[in-house]
């Protein structure tokens, strides 16, 4: 092993009997053992890769590819059909939730039990148990059984007790899914300071943001094979540019779905309107304005590049127009106002606002596109939803879209926060100031 590497993988491959109709009881093994049939499945076709010392990777892929099988045959829980795997120094993994915990016992109690697998004496959990504790936030819970607690909070006593090993190789497998946001963010600060301790990292994710945010390369597996391997930046942005083309024709099969339900749902609410209004009041002008279809509509959002070409990929900084097709009755509406909120897949809230607090005045026509100019996209990189409102000045909603729109700003540097701000750098000597 090279004295450079902490992980070693070299030509793994993995199989994986699948059987079509498996007896449950011994009785009926040998009574119907020609049931017994199964196809091998090779899930790892000869992988390979290294892992510096003090480097963080992430692995990505769609389900099934194989990235799971990985990680628990870097822990040992699994061993390869074919191949080698060397790891140097002590592990620390976060594979499945609660892995090692015993359902009866407390969290304090389990706290010892799961260090101990990890290779800790019990005077080193002493030393570290208030660390635990601390970062877990369940110091009231800690001497309940762990069988009460939520998925969440099952996380959190996980993670707390992985990172405080003081291991030399830590494995995470999309555990940090779990956990709300402010924890998530936690967990993200703790990795990025272990991270500059040294510790190796190995960390699979659904989550391209945290990918970009935590690692220094990108391994993308697909079909049980290493498709690509490279910088996070560049990988993800081929990746969800893959993923996105063979959700296509998915797309169009829920869009047909949920278009058909609409239909169905508007013309059920106008008909319990339309009853309801004639039997509180008779008067034909306020029959006429309430029945109306809907006096705005959202028809369409979409974010443009600079040459007008839809997308939902965009760099740092790069200018962007947000173009909004819209249906309307103008003679119904009272001074529109139009809003939007621009939120990160973490429900971190990263810009808001509308015409109303801009002071702009909105004219609506019976139909048209109405557009939001951006100079400067000026968001790092990272997984981003937006929403979008026509309203009235008494707060009335004419149209809401939640999730009106999801895309990805990619970038080929590394940042943190939410906003890149525009900056540059400068050097001078003394003799330059005086």
């Amino acid at each position: 092993m090279k004295n450079e590497n902490a992980v070693e993988v070299k030509n793994v491959k993995k199989k994986f009997k699948v059987y079509f109709d498996k007896g449950s009881s011994l009785k009926e093994k040998v009574l119907f053992k020609n049931r017994n049939r199964y196809e091998v499945r090779w899930v790892l076709n000869g992988i390979s890769f290294e892992v510096k010392k003090g480097e963080a990777i992430g692995i990505i892929g769609h389900n099934g590819c194989g990235k799971s099988t990985t990680l628990k045959l870097l822990t040992r829980i699994m061993y390869p059909d074919d191949g080698t795997i060397e790891i140097k120094g002590r592990v620390s993994s976060l594979i499945e939730l609660g892995a090692g915990f015993h359902p009866d016992m407390s969290g304090r109690e389990n706290i010892y039990t799961n260090a101990s697998i990890f290779g800790l004496t019990r005077k080193e959990i002493d030393s570290r148990i208030n660390d635990i504790i601390e970062f877990s936030e369940l110091e009231e819970f800690l001497d309940n059984p762990v069988r009460t607690y939520s998925s969440g909070m099952y996380m959190r006593l996980a993670f707390s007790i992985a990172i405080n090993v003081d291991a030399d190789v830590l494995l995470i497998d999309e555990i940090l899914a779990v956990g709300d946001a402010n924890f998530q963010a936690k967990c993200l600060n703790k990795l990025r300071e272990i991270k500059s301790r040294g510790t190796t990292i190995v960390i699979v994710s659904h989550s391209m943001t945290q990918i970009e945010q935590i690692c220094n390369r990108c391994i993308w597996i697909n079909k049980g094979e290493i498709y690509k391997e490279g910088s996070p930046s560049d990988i993800v942005y081929q990746y969800l540019d893959y993923m996105g083309e063979q959700n296509k024709g998915f797309q169009k099969t829920v869009d047909l779905e949920v278009k058909n339900d609409g239909i169905q749902s508007n013309n059920a609410m106008n008909d319990q309107k339309e009853q309801l209004i004639t039997s509180v009041a008779k008067n034909d002008d306020i029959v006429d304005s309430i029945n109306k279809d809907q006096i705005a509509k959202i028809v369409q959002v979409e974010l443009l590049h600079k040459d007008g070409k839809s997308d939902t990929r965009f760099k740092t900084g790069e200018p962007v127009t947000l173009r909004i097709s819209y249906k309307a009755k103008p003679h119904y509406l009272d001074q529109p106002i139009i809003g939007l909120k621009l939120y990160r897949n973490d429900n971190i809230n990263s810009f808001g606002t509308n015409t109303q607090n801009e002071h702009v005045k909105v004219q609506l026509y019976e139909q048209g596109f109405f557009y939001c100019h951006f100079e400067k996209f000026n968001l790092i990189a990272g997984e981003y939803i937006l929403d979008i409102a026509i309203r009235s000045q008494e707060m009335f909603a004419y149209d809401y879209i939640s999730h009106a729109a999801q895309f990805v700003i990619y970038n080929s540097i590394y940042e943190e926060g939410i906003v890149h701000l525009d900056h540059y750098w400068e050097f001078k000597s003394d003799v330059d100031i005086e």
